[in-house]
């Protein structure tokens, strides 16, 4: 297939006991309201081993509009933190509206000099997709820190959290792949199949934005990959669009299958007016495409996210409702 020439993937290396972690604004404000939710995810991450330091910027009450800072300003910190070889990675503090206004201002260079894992979902899932695209960087979509780790992880069952707080350890610093992901009973196989391909997506929105910009994932990019997204907020009618996008630009006819996350305050879904459920409306854009489509699991703004590294290559089988992570998303020391 011709057109743009893919980077090879880029994992950053795996980080070791006492390694530094810093807790950024990469996107939306801290609230003074939010403070103990974000002690509380500091608390997580030093049980997790690490030290922990939070990013200046990261001050309750510091804002400019919906946003931590300026673009450039946010830049500007985001890139000295890239820059700095003693954080080993970053955290964002939350998601937001902010990432579209500083895309063009990171130093994609430093991200290849010492690539780092960079940690957060929602806003900053459109980072993840971003960097896989200029630099083949393993993008980690997971929880962000404070109304995350230091929220809904604090409301979960306390052996789920320990599963969490392991799985979030060993994706980020052993080098074996972690393979099945911890499945419950609400995955829900929307329709069967086998698949076996790169795992990439993000919040839906952020997908379809991130496509309109220059930094957009080449076609190619979606060559037998498997889709995941959620979507938070909006309507079911806005989901049903941002597929039909997905469409027009040909990825639906790329992809070799597709996992979606817990649907979270969507109005129009699954009501007492007949209106149709999340299952209907993917069967309904995918129409006859023949691809597995595993539906309900747990990432996206409903609760703790199980991880999805973008760019890393998956195993889904929707019929038996698994999900396995076939490479691991960071490297050995000893590599360069």
């Amino acid at each position: 297939m011709t057109g743009s020439a893919l980077p090879q993937l880029l994992r950053p290396r795996a980080l070791a006991p006492g390694d530094l972690v810093v807790v950024a604004s990469l996107s939306g404000p801290l609230h003074a309201a939010d403070e103990p939710d974000l002690e509380q995810a500091v608390v997580v991450l030093e049980r997790m081993g690490f030290r922990v330091r939070r990013a200046p910027l990261l001050e309750a009450g510091r804002h400019r509009w919906w946003s931590a800072a300026r673009p450039a300003e946010i830049a500007e910190e985001f890139n000295a933190l890239l820059r700095d070889p003693e954080v080993r990675a970053i955290i964002a503090h939350d998601g937001g509206q902010a990432a579209l206004g500083y895309l063009d201002l990171i130093d994609v260079d430093a991200i290849t000099a010492d690539p780092k894992p960079i940690l957060g979902y929602s806003d900053i899932s459109l980072l993840h997709l971003v960097f896989y695209a200029r630099t083949g960087l393993v993008g980690f979509h997971t929880d962000v820190a404070t109304p995350g780790l230091g929220g809904h992880w604090q409301h979960t069952p306390a052996a789920r959290r320990a599963e969490l707080e392991k799985l979030y350890s060993t994706l980020l610093t052993s080098t074996a792949p972690i393979g099945a992901l911890p499945a419950t009973p609400m995955w829900e196989c929307w329709r069967a199949g086998r698949t076996e391909g790169r795992l990439i997506g993000g919040v839906i929105n952020r997908v379809v934005l991130a496509q309109a910009t220059p930094f957009a994932l080449p076609l190619e990019s979606f060559d037998g990959a498997v889709l995941f997204w959620e979507e938070a907020g909006g309507q079911a009618s806005h989901v049903w669009n941002y597929l039909q996008v997905l469409r027009h630009c040909g990825i639906l006819d790329r992809i070799s299958g597709m996992v979606v996350g817990v649907p979270h305050a969507i109005g129009g879904l699954a009501g007492p007016d007949a209106s149709p459920t999340l299952a209907e409306i993917v069967l309904d854009v995918l129409g006859d495409r023949d691809i597995p489509v595993l539906g309900n699991v747990e990432f996206g703004h409903a609760g703790p996210n199980l991880p999805m590294p973008v760019g890393i290559r998956v195993a889904l089988d929707a019929q038996q409702r698994t999900l396995s992570l076939l490479e691991p998303a960071v490297r050995s020391h000893a590599m360069t």
